[in-house]
């Protein structure tokens, strides 16, 4: 019996086993999470593995040069509908992991020692506002087992990436989202 895929976020075996194998992986996938359909944010961190030809490493990205990383995320297929701009928030993202968590993304997570902390850990990354840091509490609670004290009061309490556990599920949670964000937007008017 196969054992159940942790993140099965994007329909690729392979692209789903990096985001559960590589806590980077995962983090660069959430980071690219916005304006783009959720399989597309997670396949990206595969693709980007896959083109620097070796393991997706925060310190490695954070020594490259910028306009190659960015040139990297605009190849064919690009690896974010804005990729300029998300190269530069990858490698941003990338450098406060090596400055900050001994360019170990698990690092942010391994010893928080409440979920309030592991919040503010998330928050003061690179492009983690506080909507996509509850969303990673959730989806580091949920998928991976990262349970501080208090994780589920300090993650997302709305459907998210992190409620997602078949791949099945992503439309399911997009047309949550989209409801929503219809509801929320015909209230205030």
């Amino acid at each position: 019996m196969a054992v159940p895929v942790k993140t099965p976020f994007t329909g690729d075996a392979d692209a789903d086993a990096l985001l559960t194998d590589n806590p980077f992986a995962l983090m660069l996938g959430m980071l690219l999470d916005q304006q783009v359909p959720m399989e597309w944010a997670f396949r990206a961190p595969a693709l980007l593995a896959e083109r620097l030809g070796g393991p997706l490493e925060p310190r490695a990205i954070a020594q490259m040069d910028p306009v190659d990383l960015e040139a990297l995320f605009r190849a064919k297929p690009a690896l974010h509908r804005y990729p300029g701009s998300m190269a530069k928030r990858a490698h941003a993202l990338s450098l406060a992991l090596a400055e900050h968590y001994g360019g170990d993304a698990a690092n942010v997570w391994r010893d928080a020692r409440s979920g309030d902390e592991l919040l503010e850990r998330l928050r003061a990354l690179p492009g983690f506002g506080n909507d996509k840091a509850r969303i990673f509490v959730g989806l580091v609670g949920k998928r991976l087992g990262v349970r501080p004290p208090g994780w589920e009061q300090a993650a997302a309490d709305w459907p998210s990436i992190a409620d997602v556990d078949s791949y099945e599920r992503v439309t399911e949670i997009r047309e949550q989202k989209r409801a929503m964000k219809a509801a929320k937007k015909a209230a205030a008017t």
